[in-house]
């Protein structure tokens, strides 16, 4: 009888080790199933919007990468003329021409989180192209929208650099300021190019982004805690944003209420994007002299960071997906462009 039990114990034991090394592999090597949904919203493979369906004329652009794989994304040139009513006026002389105007203008590359497609975020290009009077480019990740391949860290970082190396080789976009655009996934994207290429990048905009992709593991998928150490895809923007240079301006927008990226990942960035930029926390609000802004309230400028345009805007109301939407978020990213482009 005693024989018998401790026979089913060891079976029952047998077994439980058996699922858990087949869970454990099921969560390793499928992970970026999880942490790449970008089949989600349902035919976001499929039914991608085009801008002319917002009235923006744009250009398809395929950029094939190191590795073989081709990217299907968005190009929004400028052109002297822009018929919307919300459009920033600028002044243009008859004798120049449309691509003339547009290396007068400053280029956006915008990278989006990790769910939907580029054409999702048109809405968002539309007010870079016509309140700012910015270029767009907008990249499509591989394994995102029409572009081909299977998405990864790996991956994203050389679809972002393809992206960047496409505008500089651009006759029309190459000497223009370039200011990264990224929100959450994109952040991590955003941060790690312009870490790789300082030198070419004149500002960075951050919106909801994350210290490290395993951190956020335990708030947004609370059931795989355990399992935190089996993430391969790093995204470690905190070990990355120290090697931005002091004098680059970085714009954090973050939502208070973000059900998916606790809002403690921003500020931690913050802090090392101001130790980076020789400044100090100093715990009441005010982040070493930069301008920390909430409901209005704000601290004093402090020249040695970012020139004295970095800035830390928070939004008491938004969420991880409608931070966007928030009273005078775009006021900031406009005040931020025209600053960084004067």
């Amino acid at each position: 009888m005693c024989q018998s039990i401790g026979d089913f114990t060891r079976g029952v034991v047998a077994v439980c080790a058996g699922l858990g090394t087949i869970s454990c592999g099921l969560l390793y090597y499928g992970q970026n199933y999880l942490i790449y949904p970008s089949a989600f919203p349902p035919e976001s493979r499929t039914e991608v919007p085009k801008p002319d369906m917002y009235g923006l004329p744009y250009e398809d652009v395929e950029l094939k990468t190191e590795d073989g794989v081709l990217l299907r994304c968005y190009l929004l040139k400028q052109r002297k003329d822009v018929n919307h009513a919300y459009a920033l006026h600028i002044p243009v002389d008859d004798g120049i021409s449309n691509d003339e105007f547009a290396a007068t203008r400053p280029t956006v590359l915008m990278f989006h989180g990790n769910g939907g497609n580029l054409g999702h975020r048109i809405p968002l290009a539309h007010v870079f192209y016509t309140a700012m009077r910015c270029n767009v480019f907008m990249l499509s990740y591989r394994g995102y929208g029409r572009s081909e391949g299977t998405p990864s860290e790996p991956g994203l970082s050389i679809d972002a650099q393809t992206a960047l190396n496409y505008v500089l080789a651009n006759q029309v976009l190459r000497a223009t300021p370039l200011i990264l655009y990224g929100q959450s996934l994109g952040g991590a994207v955003a941060i790690h190019l312009a870490s790789q290429n300082a030198s070419k990048i004149r500002a960075l905009i951050l919106e909801n982004t994350f210290t490290a992709l395993p951190r956020v593991i335990p708030h947004a998928v609370p059931i795989l805690s355990p399992f935190t150490f089996l993430c391969h895809q790093k995204w470690d923007s905190a070990s990355k944003l120290p090697l931005i240079p002091r004098e680059m301006p970085i714009l954090m927008l973050s939502g208070e209420r973000d059900e998916v990226v606790p809002p403690q990942h921003m500020k931690e960035l913050w802090e090392i994007a101001s130790r980076r930029q020789g400044s100090m926390v100093d715990g009441r609000g005010r982040n070493g002299g930069v301008r920390v802004e909430s409901g209005g309230q704000s601290g004093d400028l402090n020249p040695e960071v970012g020139n004295g345009r970095s800035r830390f805007v928070k939004f008491p109301n938004g969420s991880h997906n409608d931070t966007f939407m928030q009273t005078d978020y775009w006021r900031a990213v406009v005040e931020f462009v025209t600053s960084v482009c004067a």
